[in-house]
């Protein structure tokens, strides 16, 4: 979802370090990048606990804080896009099933979904709160496929970050790696299409 169907990284970020912040803690661009990209906040906060001695006691808070900031950037910043709906209404008039399976904890994935235009179109959603390993572990795409009453080599997987590749490929399943949600569109399905049917 993040980084695939919606440009929010930068919105969990920036929520993330105002939640830190109240504790006098902060997070820089280049890790947020390198290590924390696709990973769900609670793994963030205990990779920040066992860095920075950040109090284990301390985190539920700061996740009720990071989720209440990042639902105000939604609100504010997520929107349709049109070539989303295209891509997702041309799979859905082809009789395939279609599904997210994201890191993200349930109530940020629907809200997102949601003002992002795209929860129509959706046969299954798996978030962080549906396994008991969230990614690079493969298990939400593993959960996703089967939902879908699909074997993961069925699956075709757009997917923008190392964790997200690592546990979609490990699954079992194709993966088109894109840089943003703009790369999310008709063309690189045609193509991830054309390549499945070549092999």
């Amino acid at each position: 979802m993040d980084g695939v169907l919606i440009d929010a990284r930068e919105w969990h970020f920036l929520a993330l370090n105002e939640a830190l912040g109240y504790f006098g803690l902060e997070i820089s661009r280049y890790d947020h990048e390198s290590r924390f990209d696709g990973l769900p906040t609670k793994v963030k906060l205990a990779m920040l606990s066992q860095d920075s001695g950040l109090p284990f006691g301390l985190h539920s808070t700061i996740e009720e804080i990071k989720q209440d900031r990042t639902l105000r950037f939604a609100a504010k910043f997520c929107f349709p896009s049109t070539q989303h709906q295209l891509l997702l209404g041309k799979i859905k008039s082809e009789g395939k099933k279609i599904g997210v399976a994201t890191n993200s904890i349930k109530q940020t994935a629907e809200f997102m979904l949601q003002y992002a235009g795209v929860s129509e179109f959706l046969d299954t959603l798996v978030t962080n709160q549906d396994v008991s390993k969230p990614k690079p572990d493969p298990e939400i795409y593993i959960s996703a496929a089967a939902n879908l009453g699909l074997e993961p080599k069925e699956c075709l997987v757009f997917e923008d970050n190392e964790n997200g590749i690592n546990a979609a490929k490990t699954a079992g399943c194709h993966v088109v790696q894109v840089a943003s949600p703009s790369e999310v569109n008709l063309s690189q399905y045609f193509r991830a299409l054309e390549r499945i049917e070549a092999n």
